[in-house]
């Protein structure tokens, strides 16, 4: 007799650059696996893994939303947890996920992560919006280049003012 497997759910962290998107992640990932199979997917990692050919016009962060939604559905198709940290500053890309998703029976909760754009700037970890600032990195989302919030994400969490500890607690919420 087969066992029964869990539903596999993805969790999509959106947000700018700096907000706290892979530091939630990893420390969702380590709370929830005691419990079952999670899989993080980073932006910075599967850009350097999975689309190393693409840079930041609109049509290449379509298709690296694209990819990672991909790769995202096969993992929680298995009953797994999928977190997704990727900026996917475009409303329509991240529908396309949620539609396929729900298509291959596979819950996505969308989470949008902001922080106002002066507590990004201070906590600047890669210094990345200093460059934006100056004009040396272009296309910067947020600066130059638009993100499109969430109208209607499953969670939102303001990073600005919400613990650590917090964001957690909301998010082990939305999972139940």
């Amino acid at each position: 007799m087969r066992a029964v497997r869990e539903q596999g759910v993805i969790l999509w962290f959106t947000g700018p650059s700096g907000v706290g998107k892979t530091t939630l992640a990893v420390q969702l990932k380590a709370q929830l696996e005691p419990e079952r199979a999670v899989e993080l997917l980073d932006g910075d990692e599967v850009r350097e893994e999975l689309s190393p050919d693409l840079g930041y016009t609109k049509e290449d962060r379509d298709i690296s939303v694209r990819r990672v939604g991909y790769v995202a559905r096969a993992i929680a198709r298995t009953g797994a947890i999928t977190i997704c940290a990727v900026i996917s500053p475009y409303a329509e890309a991240r529908g396309r996920v949620r539609q396929q998703a729900l298509r291959d029976g596979v819950r996505f909760i969308e989470v949008a992560i902001h922080a106002e754009l002066g507590v990004l700037k201070r906590r600047d970890p890669k210094g990345l919006y200093a460059r934006a600032m100056k004009g040396e990195l272009l296309h910067f989302t947020g600066i130059d280049d638009p993100y499109e919030a969430p109208k209607n994400p499953e969670l939102r969490l303001d990073t600005s003012d919400c613990s650590q500890a917090d964001c957690l607690a909301e998010l082990r919420k939305v999972l139940r």
